[in-house]
């Protein structure tokens, strides 16, 4: 305390005393920083090979290649990829190096053994933090692609140099715009959902909000409960003050304020959802298993904290109004909110605009498809989720060769947006109040949707891809 009230003293003296504050201050400020040691100690990769050494990878120590391949799944794992991804890359490197790779891959971590004759070598990494990046995804598996054409002959550290660049590479979106785009997106998919311009509007800034929120507190390490909790009753609380305006000011129906469920739909972690199927298809039990119990910790905190928030500001997940559209007019309304939803969602995952594009017309015609099927040959929503997440998949297949974009950054984006966040909001909305039946009727119908979307997505990875067809 003296000390802080002499800084203050010397600070109104004069400019030069006022610079030797601030420079005093950001001093005690980056002390105080530094005593928070890192819990995931970075990697020293170069200290793997000699900077002067121009031996080539392809014959480099075991130790020196063995870095190499686990660097690569190291860098794939941290953009939100699956382990069979993660696994058939570094199978991919070391094949080229000579060696054999055995690999365990979780949600955060790798433990393999690299072998090369009567010779190993085992490490393990850990991330600390995970999230989806599909731009990085295909720089990395470009280079996995080129890696024997271009990079098996340049040496250890002129690799590591490589992949220190991509590693590096900036996020290719300002919250700002992640913002914006969560907020159209959701906006989207409240239109969707049966929401109307009010619900739409309020849905528009309540997720641009949270979703900015959510950004700036991840970029600045915040921990997940902490950056999920605070954006959804961002979002909740934007829409609800924006909600409250228009009923002042232009006399709204009460009945609008169901869209504030809308307006938290940016939180939906469709990325280790999906992927998490894909993994438990292919016996990656450990990965599988993790990546599903993070997306349901992800889905529970949002949801228990929009609970508590609809609680504290009155709001109520009522059905919405019914907008009276002729089904040609609503077709194409449907067509492009499915378009702006999933190129929203695909911008949201760092996708550059021809990939979110490219996602978001897989998007438009799968999603468009499930609700015609529901609405005019009442087929159960989980069977229609099923098949047009199967064309999804067929779709992203087919564009792959022309585009070269990864099927799961194209698929993904395209299929989150039928993830039943609504459904699983009211399940536990309707828990918190009392109203068992409620809650176990919307979570049946959720959980069916949820089941259905993987299956239709690994049917249509098995029909296409030889590689994933076969369990060797």
């Amino acid at each position: 305390m003296m000390m802080g009230e002499n800084l203050t003293w010397r600070a109104g003296t004069n400019n030069h005393s006022e610079r030797l504050f601030l420079k005093e201050k950001m001093q005690i400020k980056k002390e105080n920083v530094s005593l928070i040691n890192k819990n995931h100690m970075p990697i020293p990769w170069h200290s793997f090979a000699g900077e002067n050494d121009s031996t080539p990878v392809k014959e480099a120590s075991l130790t020196e290649k063995s870095t190499v391949v686990g660097r690569i799944g190291f860098m794939l794992l941290s953009c939100g990829t699956g382990a069979w991804r993660v696994r058939s890359s570094m199978n991919a490197v070391a094949r080229e190096l000579g060696i054999t790779c055995a690999a365990d891959i979780g949600l955060v971590s790798i433990e393999y053994t690299c072998i090369d004759g009567g010779e190993s070598y085992t490490q393990a990494m850990t991330l600390k933090n995970t999230g989806v990046n599909t731009s990085k995804l295909a720089g990395i598996e470009t280079f996995v692609s080129d890696f024997p054409e271009k990079y098996s002959h340049l040496p250890v550290d002129e690799v590591h140099r490589i992949l220190d660049a991509k590693d590096k590479a900036k996020d290719s979106y300002r919250p700002v715009s992640l913002g914006l785009a969560a907020g159209f997106a959701c906006s989207a998919f409240t239109f969707l959902l049966g929401g109307g311009p009010v619900e739409m509007l309020c849905a528009l800034f309540g997720a641009f909000i949270g979703n900015w929120l959510r950004v700036v507190l991840i970029r600045r390490r915040f921990t997940l409960v902490f950056h999920v909790a605070v954006s959804v009753a961002a979002a909740c609380l934007i829409y609800s003050g924006l909600f409250q305006f228009l009923v002042l000011t232009a006399g709204v129906s009460v009945q609008h304020e169901a869209g504030y469920i809308c307006s938290m739909l940016f939180i939906i972690p469709g990325f280790p959802f999906i992927t998490s199927g894909i993994d438990l298809a292919k016996l990656d039990m450990r990965s599988g298993l993790e990546r599903l119990f993070y997306a349901f910790g992800i889905i529970l905190v949002a949801a228990l904290v929009a609970w508590i928030m609809a609680l504290t500001l009155k709001l109520k997940p009522m059905d919405f109004i019914p907008l009276g559209l002729d089904p040609a007019d609503l077709l194409i309304f449907r067509l492009a909110a499915s378009f702006i939803g999933v190129f929203g969602f695909s911008i949201m995952f760092n996708s550059h605009y021809r990939m979110a594009a490219a996602a978001g017309v897989i998007g438009a015609v799968a999603n468009t498809l499930r609700l015609e099927l529901v609405d005019l040959f009442a087929i159960p929503p989980a069977a229609s989720a099923f098949v047009c997440v199967f064309l999804a998949g067929i779709l992203a297949s087919l564009m792959k060769p022309s585009s070269g974009y990864p099927r799961i950054s194209i698929t993904v984006p395209s299929i989150v947006i039928m993830v039943p966040g609504l459904y699983l909001y009211k399940a536990i909305y309707n828990m918190g109040i009392g109203a068992i039946p409620d809650a176990a009727h919307w979570f049946t119908d959720a959980i069916l949707i949820m089941i259905a979307l993987p299956l239709g997505l690994i049917f249509a990875r098995i029909l296409t891809d030889k590689e994933f067809r076969y369990s060797i």
